[in-house]
Formats: C-alpha cells, structure tokens, sequence
C-alpha cells in the first residue's frame, strides 16, 4: 500500500484560525485540520498526494460489486483512507464508449477493466502515463512501456462441468479439449459467443491448442465442426443454464466456474468440477486474459487515482483478488488458495497472446468466427 510519510496539523495563524473557528461555528461544523500524506508511484512517478486533495467519492470506470471481488477491494480502501468508490455497474465496452462520449471533460479517473479494451483507450490518445508502486513486478508482457495500461489480475480459461451428470453417464472428467469431443459430452455442451470476452478467449484456446494463431483460425473450425455434429451450440448466460442442468459443460474464464461452484446455492459444490485444459497431446491449451487499468487524460482527481491504483497493486490487496477466484497478477509472490485448480494444470495448460497484436485483429477475428462458426447461435 502507498506509503504514509507524515500526519501533521495545518497550522494557522492565531487570526485566521479564530476566524475559521467562528466560521465553523456558525456553520455548526468541525474544523477539518487533520491532513496526510502518501508517498505513491514507482520510479520517477513517485511522488506525495495529500488527503486535502481527496473528493467525496472516487470515481473510476468498472470498479464495481459482484465482480472480481471489488466490493472487498472497494471495502478495504475506504477502511484505509475514508474514501468510498463510485459502484460503476458497466462493463469494460460501454466504459470506452463512455470515455469517447466525455472526451473534453472526463467524469472518472481512470479507466479499469479488460486489459484489450484498455489498450483501444491507449491507442485512442485518452490514457496518461503513471507507473504504480509495483509496476516493476508486473509481467512485461502485461504492461505497456510507457506506463499508460498496467494489469492487475488475470484470468484463464477453464472448462467447467457437471460431475454428477458425468457420472451418471458413464464418463471420465476431462482433462483436454480433445475429450470434450465426446459424443455424450458435446450433446449438450456450449461455448460463449465470440462477442463475449470467455467465449473469443475459449475459442483462441482452442485454436491454439490445435495448432493455430492469430492468422489462421482453421484449426478452430475443424474442432467447432466435429462438436457441431454432436449438438454443441454457442449461447450466453452460461452459469443459469449450467446450474439449472440445461448444459452440461461450458468454458469460461476461471473466475466464474470457481465461483458458480464454491458461491452459488442452486448448485453442491462436488457437482461442479473446473480445470484448465490443454491441448491434444497435452499441450497450451488455455488464455490466461488480463485485465487492468489506466490513469485518464485531463480525468478529475488524479491524485486520489494514483493511491487507488497503488492500493490495488500492492499484494495485500492483490490476495483480495484470489479470495474472489481472480488470479491477481503478481499471483507468484503469492500462496493461491486450495480452491483453486492445482498449479500444475496452470503451468502445463496457460499461455499468454500478445494483446497489442490480438487489439489490431481482433475485430476481424470475431467477424471470421461470426461468418464461419458452425455452431448455432454464434450471432447472438
């Protein structure tokens, strides 16, 4: 967390504080003479931001309740500094769209969200450079260089299945998206639209499980092809179908099998079974998706951002990330809880996209599986 580096009364002259305290008394008010100080930033970012600066409320886009567990994170910072988080129930889209719409006169701070969508804001001429306390352990290949788009967590694919209707059928858990071609398992399995931020990162799993890349998504294909024919479709909302026995398998990102099993009532926990697949032969098989933040242009209380964006890196708050099912980015310096899949299936499966490149061809990629996905439902 950002350094405090010293607590210190404002003093004023013995006229100016008997005017204040006349004021304040008239105005049936306490005199707020209590500021402090943080040191925040990393390197030649570092820097002091004082709490006299701080606004009533912090606004940054897709901090939100009922994800990733920023509830937690909004809870512990306002515990920390007295400063409550604006609930921005929108996602990572409409939050771009949002800073498009107010380019001359930003309403948030910061942009907070999926690490592609934040890469658009960057490349759009909306982001500014700050590196945060901890940007050094952050991945190079989840940070840009010049400090304008950092991650805080990630996500990786994983499949998630019905144990009990995988009993009942006679079938093994899988372990690759090879055996997802099972007949008994494709009748009624599902894949998110490429629209969707799971179901573009499961299929660019699959693909590279099968030996494709950025360029070439014809392994793809041959693969949705084969589960086609056993009655596999895309849809959305995966989790109700999912616990009310409409499908049996899905793939979504580790964050929401991990959570339909260990926080969701309509389902037992040992029915629902969540691991990260490879490839045919054992191979990569499994996004690991970034998402993250990025410090607005001309946005209002720069400040107050940058000890937010300190806060939510340092690795106290960074374990808050795993006890909501997000791997946090510096997850390494960290013990992940035993719910989680084990860390072998992670280090044999997990791969890494370069996202400068998937931002460039991303739309076309989507476009491509929109027109040539055999699956039902791909347009939805």
């Amino acid at each position: 967390m950002p350094q405090r580096t010293n607590r210190r009364r404002i003093l004023k002259s013995t006229g100016a504080l008997a005017l204040g305290g006349t004021i304040a008394g008239c105005l049936g008010e306490e005199p707020d003479d209590d500021v402090q100080t943080y040191t925040v930033g990393h390197g030649e970012y570092e820097q002091e931001v004082s709490s006299a600066d701080f606004p009533d409320e912090l606004f940054i886009y897709a901090v939100q309740t009922g994800w990733s567990n920023w509830d937690a994170v909004m809870e512990a910072f306002e515990d920390e500094y007295g400063i409550p988080l604006h609930d921005d129930q929108r996602t990572s889209g409409e939050a771009l769209s949002n800073i498009r719409a107010n380019a001359n006169n930003q309403t948030h701070s910061a942009y907070n969200g999926f690490y592609p969508v934040g890469l658009e804001a960057w490349e759009d001429g909306f982001t500014t450079d700050y590196k945060p306390a901890g940007w050094d352990q952050v991945p190079d290949e989840f940070k840009t260089d010049d400090g304008h788009v950092t991650a805080t967590r990630q996500m990786t694919v994983a499949i998630n299945y019905r144990r009990d209707v995988y009993e009942e059928r006679g079938l093994d858990e899988p372990e690759t998206w090879e055996d997802l071609k099972h007949p008994d398992i494709a009748q009624d399995m599902a894949i998110n639209v490429p629209g969707a931020g799971a179901g573009l990162n499961a299929m660019l799993s699959i693909n590279h499980a099968y030996g494709g890349d950025l360029d070439d998504l014809d392994p793809l294909f041959e693969y949705l092809e084969e589960i086609a024919d056993h009655g596999a479709e895309h849809r959305r909302n995966l989790d109700r179908q999912f616990t009310a026995g409409e499908i049996s398998t899905y793939a979504e990102f580790d964050f929401g099998g991990l959570s339909t099993k260990y926080n969701d009532d309509d389902i037992a926990e040992e029915d629902v079974g969540v691991m990260i697949p490879t490839g045919p032969d054992g191979g990569e098989g499994a996004v690991a998706a970034p998402y993250g933040y990025a410090l607005l242009e001309g946005a209002p209380n720069p400040d107050t951002a940058k000890l937010f964006m300190d806060f939510v890196l340092s690795p106290d708050v960074q374990q808050l990330f795993f006890d909501g099912f997000v791997r946090p980015i510096r997850a390494d310096e960290l013990d992940a809880p035993d719910e989680f899949p084990p860390q072998e299936q992670y280090s044999a499966a997990s791969f890494e996209i370069d996202q400068i490149e998937l931002l460039e061809k991303q739309e076309d990629i989507v476009s491509e599986i929109i027109d040539q996905s055999p699956l039902p439902g791909v347009e939805a």
